[in-house]
């Protein structure tokens, strides 16, 4: 199974950016993470990370056409207003789940609405990384309806 997980802006930036938040793991431990669980369940996994809303659109896109068959998302800022990321995963007919690292129902007003939570078929929050591999399993437990095999 091909799965795609997106990390949008300031992700890069784990271990740096309000590590009370966001924790003290760098970007590069996440990826690996990601990869010993792509291990582990016998997926390929690939991470893609941007801090360009037109460059996440367009990896999305591109995910219709080369066989990915579940998407992980964590938009970052894009999730509070971004129609446009919220268009092009609606356009994707695999599995979506949307991750977030903190609590967002817990933090700043704006934090708490999601433009792209209603086009996926998921959410999780509040799990710290951990929520990465919890997304990968939703996927997994959810996909042999919508998944080509």
């Amino acid at each position: 199974m091909k799965l795609l997980v997106i990390n949008g802006p300031n992700l890069n930036f784990l271990g740096i950016r309000e590590k009370g938040i966001y924790g003290t793991q760098d970007y590069q431990y996440l990826v690996n993470k990601i990869q010993d669980k792509a291990s582990a369940s016998g997926c390929e996994i690939e991470c893609f990370q941007s801090n360009h809303e037109g460059a996440i659109i367009d990896r999305i896109q591109e995910a219709y056409f080369d066989g990915t068959e579940g998407i992980v998302i964590n938009p970052g800022a894009f999730t509070h207003y971004s129609y446009a990321i919220r268009d092009a995963l609606a356009s994707i007919t695999v599995p979506k789940v949307e991750i977030h690292i903190s609590d967002i129902t817990k933090r700043e007003e704006f934090r708490r609405i999601s433009v792209t939570k209603e086009v996926c078929d998921h959410q999780i929050y509040g799990q710290g990384l951990d929520g990465y591999e919890m997304a990968i399993d939703f996927i997994l437990m959810n996909c042999s309806s919508k998944c080509q095999k």
